[in-house]
């Protein structure tokens, strides 16, 4: 049997059948946990198809903007029909419910120069039309990089009032541009803000900056505009440093937790967006004392905001397990944000997107109350002897079973098929 050969199907009901008794002894029901992690949603982010480059024909916009993908592996899509094609064949090899998270520089215009404070639902046509021909939904993403009126790292908090105006006009312009993608698919469409305002070293006002910032978001969201925020739900994204803001970020942790707080907003987690050392699974518990929901972008940060491919790692499993443990899988909403350009890209989207949904999984199939009930009872050590004896279940035969009940391949089946689409598609472009 090959590396890439999948079990054959009485080979995962089999396996199966000993895992679910296993399982049961603890008091975790399988089939339940199958049904919860298929029904979870995962939004697949766009911009891994083509390396965070878009689809804008505007002069004097160029890639990056302190987005940064690394490698030059061939068959990149460049068109928006590419990458369409490139997500109905990953679609097809991932199990469970998703979602496509796209940015506003994926606007497709005919060729026509629209700047991005003129964007309509209309240049966003085809996406919709895809989404509802594929059955999932859209969440949407303002692009505040990679443009000349963002070049010196400053936009919603620039102290230039004219560039402000064009950032803000530009934010209003996507929640508008959301709600339409919600009335055209019927599902609440996440609208996240995230800006790359900072600098490089040691500011001598950090305040006024960060002043500017709240008095642009508040315009961006204000009520008046008639935008509805069951249709557009709205996000804010903080960080800790990026390329050319290394030393002050305006957007911090605090300045967005309090924010989104204070006005109803989600509050965005990316994996990533943290010190080198630290993870996020400690601040669910706290944070959703207080926010009513939050929206997580998962990533593998490697020494810095790298945006790896996700796998199957501690980070990803403790994220979910909390949730799990503290019932709030659905208080979250499941967001990918990474770009490999040194690899097989659709390759990249399914590892990402199945080890996501297997952390899931794993998180559900915890037996958490059991767990719950030895710490209440004082019995610390038979607490962490259970918890190290579920590292060693089966866990695997259930998620082939969740792959089989999908009708896509389990193990890593799908790798030949992906191997064929590069062969057949991605070595023609």
């Amino acid at each position: 049997m090959g590396v890439f050969d999948p079990p054959t199907d009485t080979q995962i009901e089999s396996a199966y059948a000993i895992a679910k008794d296993r399982y049961a002894a603890l008091g975790v029901d399988t089939e339940q946990a199958i049904a919860n992690a298929l029904a979870t949603s995962i939004s697949l982010h766009c911009w891994q198809a083509d390396d965070v480059a878009g689809l804008e024909t505007l002069p004097g916009v160029t890639d990056g903007g302190g987005i940064m993908a690394t490698g030059n592996y061939p068959g990149k899509a460049t068109t928006g029909d590419q990458m369409r094609q490139d997500y109905d064949k990953v679609l097809s090899l991932l199990p469970g419910t998703q979602r496509l998270n796209l940015h506003a520089c994926y606007a497709e215009t005919g060729g026509k120069a629209v700047d991005r404070d003129g964007y309509t639902a209309k240049h966003f046509g085809k996406w919709i039309d895809w989404a509802r021909q594929s059955s999932i939904g859209l969440d949407f993403n303002p692009t505040f990089f990679a443009h000349p009126k963002a070049e010196d790292g400053l936009t919603l908090s620039h102290a230039d009032s004219g560039i402000r105006k064009f950032w803000i006009d530009h934010a209003i312009a996507c929640r508008k541009i959301a709600q339409a993608m919600s009335e055209a698919l019927g599902t609440p469409c996440v609208t996240n803000i995230w800006v790359p305002d900072g600098l490089k070293d040691s500011p001598a006002d950090r305040w006024s900056p960060r002043k500017r910032l709240i008095e642009s978001l508040d315009t961006i969201l204000d009520k008046n505009l008639g935008i509805d925020n069951t249709k557009c739900v709205d996000a804010v994204e903080s960080k800790l440093f990026g390329l050319g803001s290394e030393d002050y970020v305006v957007g911090s942790f605090e300045f967005y937790s309090h924010y989104a707080l204070t006005r109803h907003t989600l509050l965005c987690l990316d994996m990533g967006h943290f010190h080198p050392t630290e993870t996020i699974h400690d601040k669910l518990s706290a944070l959703l004392q207080y926010h009513k929901k939050l929206l997580l972008h998962v990533s593998r940060p490697i020494r810095w905001d790298s945006d790896h491919v996700v796998i199957l790692n501690d980070d990803v499993k403790n994220v979910f397990l909390e949730l799990a443990r503290g019932n709030a899988l659905n208080r979250v909403v499941v967001a990918m944000d990474f770009f490999d350009a040194s690899i097989n890209r659709l390759m990249a989207y399914v590892v990402g997107a199945r080890a996501t949904r297997q952390a899931i999984l794993n998180a559900l199939l915890d037996p958490s109350s059991r767990l719950i009930e030895l710490e209440a009872q004082g019995k610390a050590g038979q607490k962490l002897a259970a918890m190290e004896g579920v590292k060693t279940l089966p866990f695997g035969a259930v998620w082939d079973m969740l792959c089989l009940r999908s009708g896509v391949p389990a193990g890593a089946g799908w790798v030949p098929i992906v191997e064929a689409y590069e062969k057949d598609v991605l070595s023609k472009r």
